[in-house]
């Protein structure tokens, strides 16, 4: 994660006391929200992952806005004064607090009732550049200290330190979908019974792409991928994979020699043939690592936008790029 700027103490604040409260925000009070003049509630999405999701559940009783254009990298957006004062006027409010600091702030200051947190739909865990390895009783020390370092100052989710890449995982994913159901329903009670079935649809989307994902992976010839940075925790978790991340949650951050040399150490050890790469963020570390350990290099994508570069036009298609790009670099039988 690249999250450069701190949020001032105020602001953090009033962030978290607004992810307290906001389910109960949510559901105290089921009037219908003031609709925008074309009838459709307004919905301010704060970037890709939580946009699926208001466009898929919504159907056509929405108009979705997204505050992150395509292409650019979420984690360093800057909010324009017009989309500031702009977030005062929408239905439902519709982020995931630690992605992006500039929003977090604005989103505290905007005073809308409807504001859904999506990391307080599902329960957020901490993940760092490896997961669960130990190699030949190594410690790996370097990686504990450059998860530390990626952390440093910054705020990732609900609480400093966990990973908000909660999207990655089909299973996670869908328990946010389905918070994110119940919200547009209190939100527009009229309409309850379609964002009702158009989250079942979505939650047996995302179920069958977690069978695919399950099957997909279950014999490989190695459990180990390496990639740029350390987003893909809680897939790794799901299906019982070993993450191997070249930098922390900070995509721009550079590896120490030492990590380096262990991730090379890594490759030999566990026959790891790809360095992954992502569409958002330089490749210039993974194709020097790759280079200098012989390995090839692929995209792996975590999804933070859609651009042409997309290996897809949506979640799903550009998920299921991925599992195909993970079997491929793990060997599956």
């Amino acid at each position: 994660m690249n999250v450069r700027r701190l949020i001032p103490t105020t602001a953090v604040a009033g962030a978290v006391a607004l992810g307290l409260v906001t389910l109960t925000a949510c559901g105290g009070d089921s009037s219908a929200a003031d609709k925008g003049t074309d009838g459709k509630l307004d919905v301010v999405a704060s970037f890709y992952p939580v946009q699926y999701l208001a466009e898929q559940i919504g159907g056509g009783h929405v108009a979705v806005r997204t505050l992150t254009a395509p292409g650019v990298e979420p984690h360093d957006l800057e909010l324009k004064p017009r989309q500031i004062g702009e977030l005062a006027d929408a239905d439902v409010l519709l982020y995931l607090k630690g992605v992006q600091p500039a929003v977090d702030e604005a989103i505290a200051q905007a005073g809308v009732k409807h504001t859904v947190d999506a990391a307080t739909l599902t329960t957020l865990e901490a993940h760092g550049t490896g997961e669960g390895h130990d190699h030949e009783g190594e410690a790996h020390e370097g990686e504990e200290h450059a998860g530390e370092e990626s952390h440093e100052g910054h705020d990732h989710g609900s609480e400093a330190g966990t990973d908000p890449h909660v999207w990655l995982d089909p299973v996670k994913y869908a328990e946010v979908a389905k918070g994110v159901g119940a919200a547009f329903a209190k939100a527009d009670p009229d309409h309850a019974a379609d964002y009702e079935k158009n989250t079942a649809a979505l939650v047996k989307k995302l179920g069958d792409l977690d069978t695919a994902f399950e099957t997909g992976l279950k014999n490989t010839e190695t459990r180990t991928f390496i990639t740029t940075h350390s987003a893909f925790g809680y897939l790794a978790e799901r299906y019982h994979l070993d993450q191997e991340g070249i930098t922390g949650v900070d995509p721009e951050s550079e590896p120490s020699p030492a990590r380096v040399k262990q991730l090379q150490d890594v490759a030999k050890e566990d026959k790891v043939t790809t360095v992954f790469f992502e569409t958002l963020a330089s490749d210039k570390t993974a194709k020097t690592l790759a280079r200098d350990t012989g390995l090839k290099t692929d995209v792996l994508d975590p999804l933070e936008g859609i651009t042409d570069r997309s290996k897809g036009d949506d979640y799903i298609e550009v998920m299921r790029a991925n599992l195909a790009a993970l079997k491929t670099a793990l060997g599956a039988k």
